[in-house]
């Protein structure tokens, strides 16, 4: 699959992140920018957050072969490098992807892009991470710079076998300790299961998941899936019935590979 131009990687806070340890690569957390050909963007815009339990980032089937798959039918895709355990807990990796989405709307002209039309889009772990963007007012991750005045909602969630809830026997556990630490606030965790904080003003969904997958168990998003409904929310979700964890696209798996085009078929529904 053949890209216009090639991926541009830029920092998401130039003069340094929130409460940065140091000014090595993983204390600068960035964007790769994947960029349609103007001659079929649609002026759609899609913030990417790749899985890796909060530990690390699957950067390849969850990052660069997104971008690549959403530029070939004119969508932009903005893959955030967020920071991670163990050197940073929460709330960094939602500052960072909050302000990946400012960046995106105040950039929209540049970019041809809607800056009604953004989305956040999230793989397990980052499932987890574009959940809490979606249900996080501008308020609680408010700033002061240059970009504090520009919204943070996106404007609809991709949640792709996501973490949701950190409480429970459906909790995953490597994730939770990772974001929250080992012995963390049992209010935080439930307010961080953010099929708690599901409200009328969380944007429209799309769920995909497996019923097998044995990493994290497909009642997360039947759990945002219910208070979706319970709120009024357009949602639509798809679970399979065979199929692992971490498949990305599921270029490899014959029973699901058809996932990214009711992907697609959503968008275009949602005009997007």
């Amino acid at each position: 699959m053949s890209l216009a131009t090639e991926p541009v990687t830029f920092l998401i806070w130039p003069d340094g992140a929130p409460g940065a340890l140091g000014d090595e690569e993983h204390d600068r957390p960035s964007i790769d920018a994947y960029i349609p050909d103007r001659a079929i963007a649609t002026g759609t815009g899609v913030v990417v957050c790749p899985g890796g339990g909060y530990g690390h980032l699957a950067l390849g089937h969850e990052g660069q072969e997104i971008g690549e798959w959403f530029n070939s039918f004119g969508v932009a895709a903005f893959i955030v490098r967020y920071r991670l355990a163990p050197r940073y807990r929460y709330p960094s990796a939602l500052e960072d992807a909050c302000q990946a989405v400012r960046i995106v709307r105040s950039r929209s002209t540049e970019w041809a892009i809607d800056p009604g039309r953004i989305g956040v889009m999230g793989f397990s772990a980052g499932g987890h991470l574009a959940s809490c963007v979606g249900t996080t007012s501008d308020e609680t991750v408010a700033f002061a710079g240059p970009l504090s005045g520009v919204s943070a909602r996106p404007d609809f969630l991709i949640l792709c076998y996501p973490v949701i809830t950190l409480a429970g026997p459906f909790a995953h556990g490597g994730s939770r300790a990772n974001l929250l630490g080992e012995e963390p606030d049992p209010a935080l965790v439930d307010a961080l299961s953010t099929q708690t904080r599901v409200s009328a003003d969380t944007p429209p969904t799309f769920l995909f998941h497996t019923s097998a997958d044995t990493g994290v168990p497909s009642e997360n998003s039947i759990l945002f899936y219910e208070a979706l409904r319970r709120a009024g929310v357009s949602a639509e979700m798809h679970i399979y019935a065979h199929g692992p964890h971490g498949v990305g696209l599921a270029r490899a798996h014959d029973s699901l590979r058809g996932w990214p085009d009711l992907l697609k078929d959503w968008m275009e529904g949602q005009r997007l």
